[in-house]
C-alpha cells in the first residue's frame, strides 16, 4: 500500500509544482537559451525586479526538477561553484587586521562576514521565494545529503543550505496540529507513506491508528502546509503497553480515553529528509505531553514503546566472540540445555536465529531472561561516542526520558526480530523531571533508569 499511495503522491505533486513554475516561467521564456550558470548569473543581477527575479528562479528550479540524475548533479554543483571571492575575502581580512580601535575593528569584521557570503546563499533564497520554495528547497538538500561525501563543494554548499533551513525551521514558526480521520485525504496519505517506525498496512490500519482511543500529532511549518516535518502517534491505554502488535491489533476492544492513565508514544517519524540535523522529535514530544495533559487530566503516565534497532546486530557480535564476562555458567548450562550446542552463546545464536523461537515454551524460558539482560546492558552500558549506542535510545534519553521496562516479544514482526530480537522497550517521561534527566544524559553522559532495569544492566556477576 505504501509504495502505490507513495508513487501516485509524488506524480501528483510533481505535475502541480511544476505547472506553477511554468506559467510563471513563461515570462523569461523567450529570452535566448543560456547555460546554467548564465542563468544562475543573470537572476543574481535581479534585472527587471523582483517579479523577474522570482520568476527566472521559478525557471531554474524547474530546470532541476525535470531533470536526471545526472543532470541534477551538474545543477548543484554549478550552484556550489557560486562561492565568495578570496581576493575580496584577503581585502576585508587585511582591514580587520589594521583596524586601530574597537569601533573600526568591528566595522570591519561586519564587512568581512559580509565577503564570506557566497553568492549562492542569495540564489538558495530566491528559490526560497517561489510557490512551494522552501519545500524545494527541503528536497534539494535531500538529493544534497546523498552526493556530498564525493564533493567537498557540495559539501560546503550543503552547509549553506543547512544554516538557512535550520533558521526557517525554528522551533518557534513551527505549528502543532491534530491529525486525524476527518483530515484531508491528501493528508492521510502522507502519513502512510511517512510512516518509518511500523508500517501502515491498509486504510482500516490507518483509522484503527486515528480513533479516538488514539492521537496523531504533527508539526506543520506555515510555508508548508499540508507537509508534516514529523509526526508522532500515541495510544491511550491503561498502564503500561508492552506489545506493539496489541496496540496496533484492529479487532482489539476501543478503550474510553476518559478511563486510560497511561499515553504511549508508539511511533515518531520524520517526514522531510532533506532537514536531517535539524530536530523537533524533542519539542514534539513536549508539546504533546501538555496537548494531552491539558484534554486528559486522568493521564498519569506518558512513556513510549520503542524498537531497539542495533541490539540484534550488537547481540550476534557479542555471541561471535563470547567474552567471559557475556554469560554465566547457568545461564550457559540452561541455554545448552534448550538447545544443544557447545556454548550458551552458540546455543543462543542459533535459538534467537529460529524463526518464532519465542513462541516455543522451553526455548524462550531459557533464552529470554538473557536477552533481556544484555538488552539492559545494551541500552545502559554500551557507549558510542560517549553516548548510547542505540541511535533511538540516545534520542529519546537526550529528550529527558528514562529507560522504564523491557517486553520480550514487543515487537514479532520480521523487522523487530531482525532488528532487537523482538525486544521493546519503554521510555518514560515524567513532566517534573524531563529537564533533570536531560541535563544528566546532556551534561554528565548518565543514563537514567529505572531500578530493575538498573539491576539487569550489572549482570549476573
Amino acid at each position: 500500500m505504501s509504495e502505490a499511495v507513495s508513487t501516485g503522491l509524488l506524480d501528483r505533486t510533481i505535475r502541480r509544482i511544476t505547472g506553477v513554475w511554468r506559467d510563471m516561467a513563461a515570462s523569461v521564456s523567450g529570452e535566448v537559451d543560456e547555460s546554467l550558470q548564465a542563468q544562475m548569473r543573470t537572476c543574481l543581477a535581479g534585472r527587471g525586479g523582483e517579479i523577474s527575479a522570482r520568476n527566472r528562479a521559478a525557471k531554474l528550479a524547474e530546470t532541476y526538477l525535470e531533470a536526471d540524475d545526472a543532470g541534477r548533479q551538474d545543477f548543484l554543483r554549478t550552484l556550489a561553484s557560486f562561492d565568495s571571492d578570496p581576493d575580496t575575502v584577503a581585502a576585508a581580512y587585511q582591514r580587520v587586521t589594521a583596524a586601530g580601535d574597537p569601533a573600526e575593528r568591528a566595522s570591519a569584521k561586519a564587512a568581512l562576514r559580509h565577503a564570506l557570503e557566497p553568492p549562492r546563499l542569495r540564489l538558495l533564497t530566491q528559490f526560497a521565494s517561489i510557490p512551494d520554495g522552501c519545500k524545494f528547497l527541503v528536497d534539494l538538500r535531500a538529493d544534497l545529503l546523498t552526493l556530498r561525501a564525493s564533493d567537498k563543494m557540495l559539501a560546503a554548499l550543503d552547509s549553506d543550505l543547512r544554516g538557512l533551513l535550520a533558521s526557517w525551521f525554528d522551533i518557534g514558526f513551527l505549528e502543532l496540529q491534530r491529525i486525524d480521520w476527518n483530515s484531508p485525504a491528501a493528508l492521510l496519505e502522507k502519513l502512510v507513506t511517512y510512516e518509518a517506525v511500523h508500517a501502515i498496512r491498509s486504510w482500516r490500519d490507518l483509522k484503527n491508528r486515528l480513533d479516538c482511543d488514539r492521537r496523531c500529532y504533527a508539526f506543520f511549518h506555515p510555508r508548508m502546509p499540508g507537509e508534516p516535518l514529523i509526526f508522532v502517534e500515541v495510544a491511550l491505554v491503561k498502564g503500561l503497553a508492552a506489545s506493539v502488535q496489541a496496540l496496533l491489533d484492529e479487532k482489539a476492544p476501543m478503550l474510553d480515553p476518559r478511563v486510560a492513565d497511561t499515553a504511549i508514544f508508539y511511533s515518531i517519524s520524520n517526514c522531510q529528509t532533506g532537514l536531517s540535523g535539524i530536530s523537533f522529535g524533542n519539542f514534539l514530544i513536549k508539546r504533546v505531553v501538555e496537548e494531552l495533559s491539558a484534554e486528559f487530566r486522568n493521564l498519569k503516565t506518558f512513556a513510549t514503546l520503542s524498537p531497539i534497532p542495533g541490539f540484534r546486530l550488537w547481540l550476534h557480535t557479542q555471541l561471535a566472540s563470547n567474552p567471559p564476562d557475556l554469560l554465566s555458567e547457568d545461564e550457559s548450562a540452561s541455554l545448552v540445555s534448550a538447545y544443544a550446542a557447545d556454548s550458551g552463546a552458540e546455543a543462543l545464536a542459533s535459538i534467537i536465529a529460529q524463526r518464532h523461537w519465542w513462541r516455543d515454551p522451553a526455548l524462550r524460558k531459557a533464552a529470554e531472561p538473557v536477552v533481556v539482560r544484555l538488552g539492559a546492558r545494551y541500552l545502559l552500558v554500551e557507549s558510542s561516542r560517549n553516548r548510547a549506542r542505540d541511535p533511538v535510545a540516545h534520542f529519546h534519553l537526550s529528550n529527558g526520558a528514562r529507560v522504564e521496562r523491557l517486553n520480550m516479544a514487543g515487537d514479532t514482526s520480521d523487522k523487530g526480530a531482525k532488528e532487537s530480537a523482538t525486544l521493546m522497550v519503554n521510555y518514560l517521561y515524567d513532566p517534573a523531571r524531563i529537564e533533570e534527566w536531560h541535563e544528566d544524559y546532556a551534561g554528565e553522559g548518565k543514563r537514567n533508569a529505572s531500578t530493575a532495569v538498573r539491576k539487569l544492566a550489572r549482570g549476573w556477576n
